[in-house]
């Protein structure tokens, strides 16, 4: 059974919250207890570097359950290589993160464990939400539980809760981490993410982790991988402490629409004068497709989580509901249906239903191959504007344009933490709700379609009070550079706060 921050680990990975009942009131931890053997490298680059694990990412000591009834008390034989090249790095590993249900959900509510609360709002008592589906993790480096956490990004995961909770969250390269031992939701989407408090210790995680795996079919091979870094560095050569000079900033219009809270547009405008006062270029640009991208993901990301998630049957592994007495056992359904309705949740089975009618033969030509068309108009669009070449093109240009832009710099999310929903009222309200947090990711999921490595910075307060992130764009390959460009923007905000 799952223990939520045992007596036994909460003097240490509470101390920075004034007493264990807000720690258990923020529920980002669901498992912390130590495991009985632990014996990380003591002379590694992250040796005393404390992270917190994702519970869709596999570990040998902790239960691994994807926030699900399904997998309630499921103890994977092995760890991800992600958790292995932490430990192997001297990295402690403190324990399991609370997430949305398989990593489905924006604001951290599909959880069998109850919601992530944000710590933010711990000296108001206000209760808004850590964002999803990664909000165990982000809400574990705000309320300094842990130095760093793994999350999963499959439309926004890492860079939402990252924005709502005022920390740094990188969604790398598509392929450039290792998802051996991640539990799937999407696969053409999914990336394992880093958060953390700064840019530097992201860095720092990134640098141990992102290296190829052979076990990981979607990893991006090593010549590839040493193609995109060579055009990088050509950039990083423009990214300095003092000065900018030289790097073209691009600014996507269609990423300020009328629904961008006031209080976000002007943290915005806030950042990118200061980096236009260190010298760098700001370029309007624009990315057409941007409008289709949320429709495309969700019929994208559903129809992969349909196929993924048909494994789950109660026979295999996992929890299993027996058929009721005299239930007809020659129909396939009677055997694993009762299992699948009570160990998923009502998120994951919507999602579950939209996707596999997104792949039945009336609806694959209008939705999921048009779904996919869009996609590749958005990465169209981002190879257009951006000036660096994409390595993943089937002929690659290791030369750099002198047209277009380095990054792209926009808000991180629409708004600032909403509120979360009631439980009293919440089933009146299921289905506005159910389209509002969809809307979350809005600002997100196209540099997720296009496989792009994106960072959320904290950028500022809203007129609330509350974080605002801003997030960086680059072209596939181009995380270093990313990061760079979110190192600077972390130095602006605090000149202007």
């Amino acid at each position: 059974m799952l223990s939520r921050c045992s007596s036994l680990a909460r003097p240490t990975l509470h101390r920075a919250l004034s007493s264990d009942s807000q720690a258990s009131v923020i529920n980002a931890l669901i498992y912390s207890e130590p495991p009985v053997t632990r014996n990380p490298s003591q002379h590694g680059s992250l040796t005393g570097l404390r992270l917190a694990v994702k519970d869709n990412i596999c570990t040998k000591s902790w239960p691994t359950t994807c926030s699900s009834k399904m997998l309630d008390g499921f103890r994977s034989p092995f760890d991800a290589s992600v958790v292995s090249l932490l430990s192997d790095s001297g990295a402690e590993i403190i324990g399991k993160a609370n997430c949305d249900e398989f990593g489905m959900g924006s604001l951290n509510v599909h959880s069998a464990h109850g919601p992530v609360v944000n710590p933010f709002g711990l000296r108001t008592d206000e209760r808004r939400s850590a964002g999803g589906s990664s909000g165990g993790s982000a809400a574990a480096v705000a309320a300094n539980l842990c130095d760093a956490a793994l999350g999963t990004d499959t439309g926004g995961s890492v860079r939402l809760p990252a924005s709502y909770c005022g920390v740094v969250g990188l969604k790398p390269s598509y392929g450039i981490i290792s998802r051996w031992g991640t539990v799937s939701f999407a696969d053409s989407l999914d990336c394992v993410g880093i958060l953390a408090r700064d840019t530097r210790t992201v860095q720092r995680v990134y640098d141990t982790i992102a290296s190829y795996d052979v076990r990981d079919p979607t990893a991006a091979p090593p010549r590839v991988r040493k193609t995109a870094q060579a055009t990088c560095e050509q950039v990083l050569r423009l990214v300095q402490e003092d000065s900018l000079a030289g790097l073209r900033i691009g600014i996507p219009q269609e990423y300020f629409p009328n629904e961008l809270a006031d209080g976000v547009v002007e943290a915005v405008r806030r950042v990118l004068e200061q980096l236009q006062a260190r010298g760098a270029t700001l370029v309007p640009v624009s990315l057409p497709s941007t409008p289709f991208a949320l429709s495309a993901y969700y019929v994208v990301s559903s129809a992969e989580a349909s196929s993924n998630l048909a494994r789950y049957d109660g026979i295999e592994y996992g929890k299993r509901v027996e058929p009721p007495h005299g239930a007809n056992l020659t129909k396939t359904a009677n055997v694993y249906a009762h299992t699948r309705s009570s160990g998923f949740g009502g998120e994951v089975q919507r999602r579950i239903l939209l996707g596999t009618y997104a792949l039945s033969a009336d609806a694959f030509e209008n939705y999921f191959l048009q779904a996919q068309r869009v996609r590749q108009l958005i990465k169209a669009d981002f190879n257009r504007v951006l000036c660096v070449p994409n390595a993943l093109s089937s002929l690659p240009d290791s030369a750099l344009s002198a047209d277009g832009v380095h990054v792209l710099v926009h808000p991180s999310a629409i708004q600032t933490a909403p509120a979360l929903p009631d439980p009293e009222v919440e089933s009146t309200r299921e289905a506005s709700s159910t389209l509002d947090a969809y809307v979350q990711d809005v600002m997100t999921v196209p540099a997720s379609l296009a496989g792009l490595p994106a960072l959320s910075v904290p950028g500022g307060a809203g007129s609330d009070g509350w974080p605002i992130g801003i997030s960086v764009v680059g072209q596939w390959g181009c995380d270093d550079l990313v990061l760079k460009v979110g190192e600077v923007i972390e130095q602006c905000r605090n000149i202007t706060s």
